[in-house]
């Protein structure tokens, strides 16, 4: 007889620009929500637009600051106006630049493109400061929510740090994904919208309840 172990996979839900959607994926069991102050990206919004709207958030659920080689000033900027719980590089930055700010942090491993599988002694030297690891489908220092899968087989094995699982998940095939991965968490932003930076109910819904699926599933 198969005995059931729960164990739950932590929920981001990335890249909002409206008050009302991050209220509504705090109710359906998000477990952070993402801002994105990154240049260039579609989802980028300004310190104040962030602040009021973790104004939504409900409590013991994060915020998170995502960056991709912004400025010492700008990253200040944010921890003092948003006060995130919880910072996310996505580009260039060293070590000592992501933890000089006195928030933790998770590092951005982009594995779009074709680069050798890095040995996850080499990102624990690297990045010795990190909360943990995001493994995304963009190009190394490149924008994260491209709405493409990458290969999971390319996850490093032996990771000591949690590590979230990004790039192309969907509610269609992220019950797949973290049965591949086992990933401590999974981050999702254009799988969840009907539009850069809208957020889709249901499809919200969906995620919620698939990962929960895969939470509570019993291998043969």
């Amino acid at each position: 007889m198969n005995q059931k172990i729960l164990f739950r996979t932590r929920i981001k839900f990335c890249g909002f620009t409206r008050a009302g959607d991050v209220r509504l994926a705090c109710e359906l069991g998000a477990d952070a929500i993402g801002f994105v102050f990154a240049h260039g990206s579609k989802r980028r919004v300004a310190a104040e637009e962030a602040r009021a709207m973790r104004q939504a958030l409900a409590p013991m659920v994060d915020a998170v600051a995502l960056f991709r080689d912004n400025t010492i000033d700008e990253v200040r900027d944010v921890v003092r106006k948003v006060r995130p719980s919880l910072l996310q590089f996505h580009g260039d930055e060293e070590d000592a630049f992501c933890r000089g700010f006195g928030v933790p942090y998770l590092k951005a491993i982009g594995m779009g493109d074709d680069i050798v599988r890095q040995h996850p002694a080499a990102l624990q030297e690297r990045y010795p400061g990190a909360a943990g690891f995001l493994f995304d489908s963009h190009v190394a220092g490149g924008e994260g929510g491209t709405g493409k899968t990458f290969d999971w087989a390319r996850i490093p094995t032996g990771v000591q740090k949690p590590y979230l699982l990004a790039g192309g998940l969907t509610p269609d095939n992220v019950f797949d994904a973290i049965l591949a991965t086992l990933p401590w968490g999974v981050d999702v932003s254009t799988g969840i919208e009907s539009e850069p930076g809208v957020k889709d109910g249901e499809l919200m819904r969906r995620f919620v309840e698939e990962v929960r699926r895969v939470d509570c599933h019993v291998p043969d």
